[in-house]
């Protein structure tokens, strides 16, 4: 009790985390996706949204956490990463929101002209001719996008928000996106937005920039493109990575919420509070990544008083209206 009492404290009187609200990027975004983000919002700096990667292999995450901690993630991640896979990606989404979960969609596209999948998405593949009309990058680039804007519309159509989250890891040089420099990933972003948000009017997108455990403000593509950012990064235990967060924040201030795109194991709660490093939410890794986390301390972290989850997300759209929505 002593624990709960400090925690709420401490959330009052922490600067830093007087956030406000913001807008969404999107001026014509569906009311789920404006009600999401006011949730989001809502309780960026007060507490931390739990999240976990999904893979359709190996593993049942979602079981598996239920199993040894009797709660559920807040948040479900998703990969558009093997054409054969996706539709059930979708029907998984869908069925995640309608059960009171959040859904995030995140794609490996692999290298435009070398196929799909993991290994596709770190060979290279010349951004410049993604633009020029007859040239296979062309072609394939164009046709997966609107191959994926298809599955994103079908999940517009069902009422559905996605936490949508390309091209990840984008100033790191080992996928295609970001091998060729800041202006050419940039390039890539601001095209997929204008493409689903204008041409495609995908208004049900949240659009998710993330890092490598780096960020750097040249890669940024502008406020007018992102509507939450954040990094990822394995291999630190528990730490809260104060400085990571900070490094986020110099980028964006405090106009958008921060997130922890992906970890070998969740932040301590206890600590990203005592070092106002309050993320939006963490998405633990997939298959080994959590199978590793050790048990005792994965059911800490999930009925900790600090993190959400499942059960206690609210009806969102009922809760939450674009009167909520407002950038400082």
């Amino acid at each position: 009790m002593k624990q709960i009492k400090l925690s709420l404290a401490l959330v009052i009187v922490l600067p830093i985390m007087a956030i406000g609200q913001h807008r969404l990027s999107n001026p014509k975004a569906s009311k789920e996706a404006l009600a999401l983000y006011a949730y989001l919002n809502d309780m960026y700096g007060k507490k931390i949204l739990s999240g976990q990667m999904s893979s359709s292999w190996g593993v049942d995450e979602i079981k598996y956490i239920q199993d040894h901690t009797g709660k559920l993630p807040a948040i479900n991640g998703f990969d558009f990463i093997t054409d054969k896979d996706n539709q059930n990606e979708v029907k998984s989404a869908i069925e995640w929101w309608k059960s009171g979960g959040i859904p995030t969609i995140m794609w490996h596209m692999g290298a435009p002209g070398n196929g799909e999948g993991y290994e596709s998405s770190k060979k290279s593949a010349d951004i410049d001719k993604c633009f020029e009309k007859g040239t296979k990058e062309y072609e394939v680039f164009w046709a997966e996008l609107e191959k994926k804007g298809d599955l994103l519309e079908q999940l517009q159509k069902a009422n559905v928000p996605v936490l949508w989250r390309p091209f990840h890891e984008l100033n790191g040089n080992w996928f295609w996106w970001g091998k060729q420099g800041s202006d050419q990933f940039k390039r890539l972003w601001i095209a997929m937005y204008d493409y689903y948000t204008k041409t495609r009017k995908l208004n049900n997108l949240i659009w998710v920039l993330c890092y490598t455990g780096k960020p750097d403000a040249a890669w940024y593509p502008g406020d007018a493109y992102v509507d939450i950012a954040g990094p990822d990064t394995y291999g630190v235990g528990d730490s809260p990575q104060t400085g990571m967060y900070k490094a986020v924040k110099q980028v964006v201030g405090d106009r958008i919420p921060i997130a922890y795109h992906e970890c070998g194991t969740p932040p301590d709660p206890d600590k990203c509070l005592a070092e106002g490093s309050m993320w939006s939410w963490w998405m633990e890794w997939h298959t080994s990544h959590l199978t590793k986390v050790d048990k005792e301390y994965l059911k800490r972290v999930y009925t900790h008083d600090l993190v959400i989850t499942k059960d206690e997300v609210p009806d969102i759209l009922a809760t939450y209206s674009a009167a909520k929505n407002r950038r400082n």
